[in-house]
Order: C-alpha cells, then sequence, then structure tokens
C-alpha cells in the first residue's frame, strides 16, 4: 500500500492552538489560495524567485549551445541571462537572437511560457487588489455587565472607514468544551443571540448585546466556569460596501481571557464646544468597573 505523504499544520483558535496531523502534502494542490492569502511581500519575493528560475533554465538550456544565440559575447556567457530574460517577457531588443534550430524551439517554449506566466501574473495581481477588505476595529475584550437591569455580554465594533456599510448582519457564537453521557470531551458551538443583529447602515460605532437569561447558553456562568470550559466567543460581521458595491466580511475570536465580568464599556460620544457630538476612538478598547451604587434593590 502506498502512503501519501503528510504533513502537520498549526491554525490559532482564539489563543489555542491546534496542530492537524494527517493532511496531504500536495506542494500547488492550494497555490492559487496561498497566492491570495499570503502578505504583498511574501508574494511579489515568490514572484522574482519564480523568474529567477524561470530564466535560469532557459539561459542554462541557451547556454548548452552557445552558437545558438547570434551576437552572444563569447567572454561574456552569462549574457544568455539577459537574452532569457528578454525572450520571456517577449520584450525582444533584436542584438541577441535565435539563430540555430535548438535557438529558435528553446525561445519558442520560452515565449509561450512568458505569455502563461505573465497572464498568470496579471490574474493573481488583479485579484489580490480587486478582493474586498473589511477595515473594522473590534474591541480587545468582551465584557459582562448590567444592561436595562439584566446581565448582559458586550461587544464593540467600529467601521475604521467611516463609510456607509448597508445591510450589516452580526451573528455571534460561543465555542466550549462539553462532556457527553460517556465521558467524552469535544468542543461544541451554542448561537448566542443578540438584541439586535441587523444594522440597516453601518458607518461608524455598533455595540452588540447578548442578554444573559434563563435561555442563553451562558445563564449561570462565572469566570471560573468560562475557564473550565475553555471558552471562546466568535463574532462575524457581514454587509455591503456601498462605495465598492462588494460584500464584506470580518471575524474576531475572543478567549475566555478576554471575557471580563462586572465591566462596561466606556462612553465614546461626549459633546464639544460647538455643540456637535465627538465619536472618541482613542477610548474604544477602555472599559471600566460597572457603577451599581445607583441600582434599585429589589
Amino acid at each position: 500500500m502506498i502512503r501519501r505523504a503528510t504533513r502537520e499544520k498549526t491554525v490559532s483558535l482564539g489563543n489555542r492552538k491546534i496542530v492537524a496531523k494527517g493532511l496531504a502534502n500536495s506542494a500547488f494542490a492550494d497555490f492559487y489560495h496561498t497566492a491570495m492569502r499570503v502578505s504583498w511581500g511574501s508574494f511579489v519575493l515568490a514572484t522574482a524567485v519564480i523568474f529567477a528560475i524561470f530564466n535560469a533554465i532557459f539561459a542554462a538550456l541557451y547556454l548548452a549551445f552557445p552558437e545558438s544565440v547570434a551576437n552572444l559575447p563569447p567572454d561574456r556567457p552569462w549574457h544568455v541571462l539577459y537574452f532569457s530574460i528578454e525572450t520571456l517577457s517577449t520584450v525582444g531588443y533584436g542584438d541577441m537572437h535565435p539563430q540555430s534550430e535548438w535557438g529558435h524551439a528553446v525561445a519558442s517554449v520560452e515565449s509561450f511560457s512568458g505569455l502563461i506566466f505573465s497572464a498568470v501574473l496579471t490574474g493573481m495581481i488583479f485579484a489580490r487588489f480587486s478582493r474586498p477588505t473589511a477595515r473594522l476595529l473590534f474591541s480587545s475584550r468582551a465584557v459582562i455587565g448590567q444592561f436595562d437591569g439584566q446581565q448582559t455580554l458586550m461587544l464593540r465594533v467600529a467601521n475604521a472607514r467611516a463609510n456607509m456599510i448597508s445591510d450589516a448582519v452580526a451573528k455571534l457564537w460561543l465555542l466550549a468544551t462539553t462532556v457527553s453521557s460517556e465521558g467524552k470531551r469535544f468542543r461544541r458551538f451554542y448561537e448566542l443571540k443578540l438584541d439586535r443583529v441587523e444594522n440597516p447602515s453601518f458607518m461608524l460605532s455598533w455595540t452588540l448585546f447578548h442578554r444573559i437569561d434563563g435561555e442563553s447558553p451562558l445563564f449561570g456562568w462565572d469566570a471560573q466556569r468560562l475557564e473550565e470550559a475553555e471558552a471562546a466567543l466568535t463574532l462575524t460581521v457581514r454587509g455591503t460596501d456601498e462605495v465598492v458595491a462588494q460584500v464584506l466580511r470580518a471575524r474576531q475570536t475572543y478567549s475566555w481571557q478576554d471575557i471580563v465580568f462586572g465591566h462596561q464599556f466606556v462612553d465614546l460620544l461626549e459633546n464639544n464646544a460647538d455643540g456637535n457630538v465627538v465619536l472618541d476612538y482613542t477610548l474604544f478598547h477602555d472599559i471600566e468597573p460597572e457603577d451599581l451604587s445607583d441600582a434599585v434593590e429589589a
């Protein structure tokens, strides 16, 4: 039985590092996905390396029969590399050109390869530039405190571009470790219902509320229970950017260590001397202990 080569892959889920083993190892199976995922610096560097390798291979083929390239300086044989670059890029200045059957054959293959390389590279660059990206700012922590007389989980998200995102939709999930009746541990997702899941005109800041009542999966939980369950929150936001008319998606994950009990978010709103409402985003991540001094006793 022939076994395919496998590899390990480390992924992050909140603050947890998970190693996936036994995946089939294929260098080119996800070439496009990898090209879209890496940073611009890595993308440009990889393109330059591939370009250099291509030219080095064809330069070696030309150099196998130096007489196949006309006007190649005998004391500078490395000029076949320049000739290869001109051919691959379809520039062809004309001072050096193929002059044998071998030279014409290699140049024909290289020109065709250059056309394919240019087409693929152009497509990937266009795809990277045209890919919609959301510049959403998520609060660094989630807080649990009193809101309208009810214990409530609260998170904040803001549109860093301050443009209009229409039909925005938010979903919040709890991921926790549970134990089955057979004593087996596994991770389970629970949807946490938000008071307002839709925002028709998301432009500035949006605070999300999940009321921890008897129907909430978090009902009766405290910080210790969150830690024992290795709990994590996953918040997803989706909407349409009206400038580029494209659907944007963003996701933020919070571990149990990022959930703070008995706190509230600091208010962003204030009025300036001109009577205008000011949103101070320097306070976006700030939290403060909730003030229950004015709470009405039952």
